[in-house]
C-alpha cells in the first residue's frame, strides 16, 4: 500500500489566498455533497452546507443549541452552563459566523439569515444561562453585528422575489430593533456595533431610489390614520399583517 499523501499544497497553490473580501466557493466533496470551502491565510475552512457547520450532531441532536434547550428541560433547576458546555458554546457561535459569512459571500441571503437567527437564538439563550456576567457579555457584543447580518439577508430575500417595498419594510422593522439593542448595549457599557444603522439606511435609500418608490404602506398607515381615514388604515394594516406572515 501505497503512503498517503497528507500534503494538500497543490490545493491552496491552485487556490492562493488574497487579503479583502472573503473567498468562498461551493465544490463537491468525495461522496458527490456539496460542501462549503472558505480560504484562509496558510489554510482553508470546510463546512457542510446542512446541520452544524462541523457536520457533528452533538449528544445526537443537529446544533448544540438544541441539545443545551433540551437539557435545560430535563434538568430543570439543576441545569447550568459550566465551564465544558460554555467552550462548546463559543465552538458552534464560531462556526456559524464563519458559515453565515460564506452564504452572504455568495448571494445566498435565505441560507445566510437562517445561521443569523441560529446565532440569535443561541445568544438568548447562553446570555439568560451565562455562568458570569463577563462571559455573556463576551457574546452580546456581536449581537448589533449578527443583526446587521440578518436584517440585510433578509431585505435581499425580498430584493430577490421582486419585492422591494417589502425590502424597505423590512429594514425599517430591522433598524427599529437594532436601535433598541444599540440603546439597551449603551446603558450595560458594552461596545456597540459602529455605522450599522446608517449602513442600513443607506440600503433603504439605495432601494427607494433605484425603484423609484412611494410611502411603504407603515408610511401610508401613518397618513391615513392622521387624516382619520380609518376604513383605509384597517385595509393597510391588513396588508401588513399578511407581509409579516411571509
Amino acid at each position: 500500500m501505497g503512503r498517503r499523501d497528507n500534503d494538500f499544497g497543490r490545493l491552496l497553490k491552485d487556490w492562493p489566498f488574497h487579503h479583502g473580501a472573503p473567498m468562498v466557493r461551493l465544490v463537491a466533496a468525495g461522496d458527490g455533497r456539496e460542501v462549503l470551502q472558505m480560504r484562509v491565510d496558510m489554510g482553508l475552512l470546510q463546512l457542510e452546507i446542512e446541520g452544524r457547520p462541523d457536520g457533528e450532531c452533538p449528544h445526537g441532536f443537529p446544533t448544540y443549541y438544541d441539545y443545551l434547550v433540551a437539557a435545560a428541560f430535563e434538568e430543570g433547576d439543576q441545569f447550568a452552563l459550566d465551564p465544558s458546555r460554555c467552550t462548546e458554546v463559543d465552538r458552534e457561535f464560531y462556526q456559524y459566523y464563519h458559515r453565515r459569512v460564506c452564504w452572504l459571500t455568495l448571494k445566498r441571503y435565505g441560507l445566510a439569515r437562517v445561521d443569523a437567527e441560529h446565532s440569535l437564538n443561541l445568544m438568548d439563550f447562553s446570555s439568560a444561562n451565562a455562568p458570569d456576567q463577563e462571559w455573556a457579555m463576551m457574546h452580546e457584543q456581536y449581537r448589533p453585528f449578527i443583526m446587521l447580518h440578518c436584517i440585510q439577508a433578509h431585505a435581499l430575500e425580498a430584493l430577490e422575489a421582486s419585492e422591494p417595498m417589502l425590502a424597505v419594510e423590512r429594514l425599517d422593522e430591522g433598524m427599529q430593533r437594532l436601535q433598541q439593542v444599540l440603546a439597551q448595549h449603551q446603558e450595560d457599557e458594552v461596545a456597540v456595533g459602529d455605522g450599522f444603522v446608517e449602513k442600513l439606511a443607506e440600503m433603504r435609500t439605495s432601494i427607494v431610489d433605484q425603484f423609484n418608490m412611494g410611502p411603504t404602506l407603515t408610511e401610508q398607515l401613518a397618513e391615513a390614520i392622521a387624516s382619520e381615514q380609518y376604513e383605509r388604515a384597517a385595509r393597510i394594516r391588513d396588508r401588513l399583517q399578511n407581509r409579516k406572515l411571509r
